[in-house]
């Protein structure tokens, strides 16, 4: 913003529709976000636009482009005349954020030896090659896909005997989904055996666990004290979602659709962007199991941070706790009641954040609005928000993160492991401590990598959509390898 610009009074815009061939667009971001999007953005969204009876769609501010659908979307049917879209969704359905609060300062983990001493810890209870099986093999993984968390046995439920503190069932965006449960036997016995095998696993790419520090934003602060969250508390922020169980149910839907387009004459410019009616067979099919990989994700978020909590107390002792302070998803679609109707709702990418007094928050949160759990990229903050009223207009979805600028490959080609190891303050006594022995490995994960987390949050505030309530600052990070 110029002088003069400020001297007039200027306000920016964090708001813009988009007229394309196939219907409007909304994009909730910056003047410079918005002027830095990449027109296969824009062509996605008339793809997806084209699809019969859309009512809606928008992009969030840290929207860029993926498969069929950009990652940042928000669309939106009436559910009695809807779609559902796999490539909408996402791949890996159910994918999304836990936060847990712990009763340590920062001051606790200033040593770089003891937050290394902890990462060691951690990947002590936590797979980190692909192939490393889960140590859950006591879990029978029909209740998890079945009954969601209520499937757990009560001994990976660490506050089951105190009810009243509990927060493990009732801390959550979805603790179970119910579904036609007789699908479940059209699936292969290779997503029983390698869905089995993965739960309590983290997975490659953008995956982490993050220890982080809270800074408490001072206007939020009563909704900061409500939730517990204290200047200085270390945190434990998880990003996973459904792992090979998602991944298999998309790879089993996916030839159905096309059927299904086929003989109903639907199509796209883009092949990858499938779709059916909500009400058709394959699409209730879809709906279905992908509720069953909701109900897997938010337990294998779970498991990570039970595994988690473990290595806290070997390292810090019994008196260490991890309480759980909100999981929510951010790739999904379901049901929603608004004020005008029930609504078939996708996200793909973006975080639902609802305001004080919503009926659809979690009753320990219909006072306050629930944590809106945002990350940023590897070595830069993260944010905790709420959802302000005038969400409503964008059916409270917010970002989900800080969104890729530049794709694997060109990272690894443009970013050096010297830049990578700066934005990790590498020798310094503030250093970002990670588990990879390398680098090298993980530079596609590098902040350079992504926009400006801050920028994105600046939107979002700007926008009038979310208010942060904490910035959450890293201490150390944990990633896996595909």
């Amino acid at each position: 913003m110029n002088t003069k610009d400020q001297q007039a009074g200027y306000e920016p815009r964090y708001k813009h529709e988009v007229a394309l061939p196939g219907g409007d667009l909304k994009v909730y971001a910056s003047e410079q976000l918005f002027g830095s999007l990449d027109y296969k953005v824009l062509e996605m969204a008339n793809n997806n636009l084209q699809i019969p009876n859309i009512e809606y769609m928008s992009y969030t501010p840290d929207v860029h482009v993926g498969v069929g659908t950009c990652i940042g979307t928000t669309a939106v049917w009436d559910a009695a005349s809807g779609y559902v879209s796999p490539s909408i969704v996402g791949s890996d359905i159910g994918c999304g954020m836990r936060v847990h609060l712990t009763n340590l300062h920062k001051d606790d983990l200033r040593e770089v030896k003891l937050r290394r001493k902890l990462v060691r810890a951690i990947e002590k209870y936590l797979p980190m090659e692909a192939q490393q099986r889960g140590h859950y093999s006591d879990i029978r993984l029909e209740n998890i896909v079945r009954k969601g968390l209520h499937g757990l046995p009560n001994k990976y439920i660490p506050d089951s005997y105190t009810p009243k503190k509990s927060s493990a069932l009732s801390h959550v965006e979805i603790s179970k989904l119910s579904f036609d449960e007789e699908i479940l036997n059209e699936l292969p016995g290779m997503a029983w055996h390698r869905g089995h095998r993965q739960l309590g696993t983290l997975g490659g790419g953008n995956h982490f666990v993050e220890i982080q520090a809270i800074e408490i934003a001072q206007e939020q602060r009563k909704v900061a004290e409500a939730w517990g969250l204290q200047d200085g508390q270390v945190a434990v922020m998880i990003h996973s979602g459904s792992r090979a169980w998602g991944g298999l149910v998309n790879q089993f839907c996916t030839p159905a659709f096309a059927k299904v387009m086929g003989q109903l004459g639907l199509g796209s410019a883009d092949p990858r962007l499938i779709y059916a009616p909500l009400a058709h067979p394959q699409g209730q099919r879809y709906v279905n199991l992908m509720y069953s990989a909701l109900n897997y994700a938010v337990v294998n978020r779970h498991l990570i941070a039970y595994g988690v909590r473990e290595a806290f107390r070997d390292v810090f002792g019994t008196k260490c706790e991890l309480r759980t302070l909100y999981d929510l998803m951010h790739n999904y679609a379901w049901r929603e009641e608004t004020s005008s109707g029930t609504k078939f709702v996708h996200r793909k990418g973006a975080t639902r954040a609802l305001p004080a007094g919503h009926p659809d928050n979690p009753s320990v949160y219909t006072a306050t609005g629930h944590p809106a759990l945002i990350p940023g990229s590897m070595g830069t903050a993260s944010y905790i928000m709420v959802g302000q009223p005038g969400g409503e207009e964008n059916y409270y979805s917010i970002c989900h993160g800080a969104g890729r600028i530049r794709s694997r490959t060109a990272t690894k080609r443009l970013v050096s492991v010297h830049e990578f190891s700066q934005s990790l303050k590498v020798g310094k006594e503030d250093e970002i401590v990670v588990n990879q022995h390398s680098l090298e490995s993980i530079i596609d994960e590098s902040p350079q990598a992504y926009k400006n987390v801050d920028e994105i949050i600046e939107s979002v505030t700007g926008a009038g959509l979310a208010a942060v309530v904490a910035k959450c600052k890293p201490l150390a990070a944990i990633k896996g390898t595909k």
